[in-house]
């Protein structure tokens, strides 16, 4: 009686149907978490600076644009209600910082007209500035 030989070969196989899955989702979650990391921040150009602090507190962000339009949280102010529309945001602790977002080019003194409300009305305010690297 002749011997049957079964053709046993081994085809080695690696299911990536779940790890195209795996990589969409993980693809979606930095999306979703890198959109809402800071929502109340409007693009432009911050000045650079070798050394940046970070803040870990709650605080409140004024953008002023090159167009010199203000903007709390993105909301948009006009200078003449910018320093009431300020305080009523921060209420009665005034505890919180005031992030001052102006971009690079534009002149000392818009700054100087902005910082002036802080040192009026004795509030934190704090520059952001680009890494410089």
């Amino acid at each position: 009686m002749p011997q049957i030989k079964r053709n046993k070969r081994f085809h080695a196989e690696v299911a990536t149907s779940s790890l195209s899955d795996i990589m969409f989702f993980l693809l979606l979650f930095f999306l979703i978490i890198s959109t809402l990391a800071n929502p109340n921040v409007i693009k432009m150009t911050l000045p650079k600076a070798k050394n940046n602090e970070k803040t870990n507190k709650q605080h409140i962000t004024l953008s002023v644009t090159a167009e010199k339009k203000f903007y709390l949280d993105k909301e948009e102010v006009s200078f003449d209600k910018l320093e009431a529309t300020l305080l009523s945001k921060l209420g009665e602790t005034k505890d919180q910082s005031v992030v001052v977002r102006i971009p690079f080019n534009l002149q000392v003194q818009d700054l100087v007209d902005v910082l002036q409300i802080g040192v009026k009305n004795n509030l934190k305010f704090v520059i952001a500035t680009s890494s410089g690297k």
